[in-house]
């Protein structure tokens, strides 16, 4: 009957007037946060009979969605992830990827459909860090995106300055991973990439 339920769980939040509350406003569009649709979802499973818990071990993430009447579960999986929020202590980098699991295995298991980041990206080359990638912030969580955001700030603050060579080494010396960089790099005005590939060679 889990399956069922489920199903009938899915229609029930389809009908819903959610709300998004999340915006990229670099990329113009906005997307769900688990405070937008956690809510509705608890009613929603528990008018059904449904009872929706997440756990976590060091390699996998789990949803379990368990019917309340007969017992039969469905369970949602994700491989963990890590984070590395600078200055920030590993309780909060676990706290950052906790967060943005739980919000995904929610997303999948609700089939909550939002913004797909790669339909409006530019194709991504050899070096992901000189590839301007619209819609990646919103895969990063919010510790992490305000990083980047203050790293945005100094590399533009220092090209102004005329020193574009300095804000690369800068770059660099952060070891950020292909998803921050894409996401970085979607904050920077084109003049400054530019300034960035240019330092680069």
């Amino acid at each position: 009957m889990v399956h069922k339920k489920l199903m009938a769980a899915r229609m029930s939040l389809q009908e819903a007037s959610l709300k998004k509350s999340g915006h990229n406003k670099f990329a113009g569009y906005s997307y769900f946060e688990l405070g937008d649709f956690i809510p509705t979802i608890t009613e929603i499973f528990y008018n059904i009979g449904l009872c929706g818990v997440v756990s976590y071990d060091s390699e996998i993430a789990s949803l379990t969605i368990t019917d309340t009447d007969d017992g039969t579960s469905i369970v949602i999986t994700s491989p963990m992830a890590e984070a590395n929020l600078k200055g920030c202590h590993p309780i909060q980098n676990l706290g950052a990827v906790e967060t943005y699991t739980r919000r995904y295995l929610w997303v999948t298991a609700m089939e909550i459909v939002e913004h797909d980041a790669l339909d409006s990206s530019a194709p991504i080359k050899e070096q992901v860090i000189i590839t301007p990638t619209q819609g990646a912030m919103d895969t990063i969580p919010e510790d992490e995106q305000n990083y980047l955001k203050e790293l945005a700030m100094e590399l533009i603050a220092t090209c102004e300055k005329g020193d574009p060579k300095v804000a690369w080494v800068k770059l660099e010396a952060e070891n950020l991973d292909s998803e921050q960089k894409v996401a970085l790099w979607t904050l920077l005005p084109s003049k400054v990439r530019s300034a960035l590939k240019n330092a680069k060679g």
